[in-house]
């Protein structure tokens, strides 16, 4: 399978991944797939950039070849590097072996036994199944350097080694990339992709995503989880809660045979919603009833 024929396919094929869907994000997946343009996703960490590229490769029965950004990334770490132990090791069975061709042994290391592929490189290979899906996550991390690389890499879909010359894509990877904005990434590289903002999910779709992720648990105790951290998202905190800490909290609840929120219960699982001290600390006491109350209050009856 290429690609999804229409919209609506990309939709039931998520689905069938549980990944729940929009609209507006099937429409730019579909055209993304049927143009090959790269698809650049960015939003509020949790929000499921990561999760629809996984769930895309899943679908189409590709290969999902990951790039995870960082500081410092630079373009041999993210096409590929030489195997410098072996090739110590090449070169001393060859010395001890007596009348090592030092001209033969220098074109015996730089070959394809000594190369250590990275991601980058990988996704230019030919995969069983057709094109991978290339994930480059959190590419603003990186520095505007290695965003002047991947341009020009993804302009051209192929990487030069100098020692064995330039290695093409057979068939363009299908690239997401994703950004969680801690910096603002150049235009010059969005210009080469199709953009969506990923947002928090609605009520009902954050239900949908639940029921996907987490179907054992009962439709009370959901429709509590998800009020709770919707109306919390509205709270000054550090950090708010994305759609991965609520499959994450319902999960945790369900495991401790939660049947519904109380305060009690929050306060000793607030680690599974929030990651800074600090957030935590406000919902100390009578801030977590207060949230709850305003909570349940907006619930209609399921």
């Amino acid at each position: 399978m290429k690609d999804f024929a229409t919209i609506d396919a990309v939709q039931d094929a998520l689905a069938g991944q549980s990944y729940v869907c929009g609209r507006a994000l099937a429409t730019v997946v579909f055209l993304s797939l049927r143009l090959g343009r790269p698809l650049f996703l960015e939003g509020e960490a949790g929000t499921g950039k990561t999760e629809i590229a996984k769930a895309i490769a899943a679908a189409l029965g590709r290969r999902l070849i990951r790039l995870q950004c960082y500081e410092g990334l630079d373009a041999a770490s993210a096409v590929y590097e030489w195997n410098f132990a072996e090739q110590m090791i090449a070169i001393r069975t060859a010395e001890a072996a007596g009348g090592a061709d030092r001209d033969a042994l220098k074109t015996e290391l730089f070959t394809e036994e000594y190369l250590i592929e990275r991601p980058l490189l990988q996704a230019m290979r030919p995969q069983v199944g057709g094109a991978p899906v290339l994930l480059i996550d959190e590419i603003d991390r990186t520095d505007e350097p290695f965003e002047a690389f991947l341009l020009e890499a993804l302009s051209d879909f192929q990487v030069t080694i100098p020692e064995l010359g330039t290695v093409k894509a057979p068939e363009p990877p299908i690239v997401i990339l994703t950004s969680n904005r801690t910096r603002e990434v150049h235009d010059a590289l969005k210009r080469r992709c199709l953009y969506h903002w990923v947002d928090y999910p609605g009520f009902e779709r954050e239900i949908e995503i639940l029921h996907a992720r987490a179907p054992e648990a009962a439709e009370t105790l959901s429709r509590e989880v998800v009020a709770f951290v919707q109306r919390l998202r509205t709270e000054d905190l550090f950090k708010k809660p994305g759609v991965a800490e609520t499959i994450d909290w319902a999960k945790c609840l369900l495991a401790l045979d939660v049947i519904d929120l109380s305060p009690e219960v929050i306060a000793d699982t607030l680690g599974a919603i929030l990651k800074y001290q600090d957030d935590i600390a406000r919902l100390q006491g009578s801030e977590a009833k207060r949230i709850l109350d305003e909570a349940r209050a907006g619930l209609e009856p399921a």
